[in-house]
């Protein structure tokens, strides 16, 4: 699970951070979960920085350490809850271009929370729309980003700035 506040630990450096849970929950030695951690810090462009503690992070870095400790078990499926929303405008591009990565070249199945419509278009197989919690319309992404069924749907891709065929499909 990636959160939208990164929720790293704050006394413990990047590396320490994606290899403490393996030791402490996996049972793994030291050196393993650190060969594992920088393994994943490199894997989201972060080994140079390893050894730096969250507060001298960017925000974009520190989710990018989210994201690698999410992966450190080797998950099935990731979960990511609006993992851009806490970032600052310039910083939201190198999170997604990870988690695209991640979905392209591992094929990792990602189920993603997100209000960032063009990189759900450009990522996603499937795309659900909840509306007060409740699915308001779901289907394949190109279909339901270019030609949404319900009003509801196209009113928000509206709003989103997305590409939509302004007929609503019957």
């Amino acid at each position: 699970m990636v959160f939208q506040q990164f929720n790293l630990f704050s006394h413990l450096t990047a590396r320490e951070n994606v290899a403490g849970p393996l030791r402490w929950v996996q049972g793994m030695d030291q050196a393993q979960a650190d060969r594992r951690a920088l393994e994943l810090l490199d894997r989201v462009g972060l080994a140079h920085r390893a050894d730096a503690l969250p507060r001298h992070l960017s925000g974009g870095q520190q989710q990018r350490v989210a994201i690698a400790r999410a992966l450190a078990p080797n998950p099935s499926v990731l979960l990511l809850d609006e993992p851009t929303s806490a970032l600052d405008p310039e910083l939201v591009g190198e999170v997604l271009d990870v988690i695209q990565r991640l979905a392209v070249e591992d094929g990792l199945t990602m189920i993603i929370s997100t209000h960032q419509i063009r990189f759900a278009r450009d990522v996603a197989d499937r795309v659900v729309f909840l509306s007060n919690g409740v699915i308001a319309e779901q289907g394949p992404a190109h279909e339901v980003l270019t030609r949404p069924r319900q009003k509801l749907t196209a009113r928000f891709l509206g709003i989103m700035g997305a590409d939509v065929v302004t007929e609503v499909s019957a």
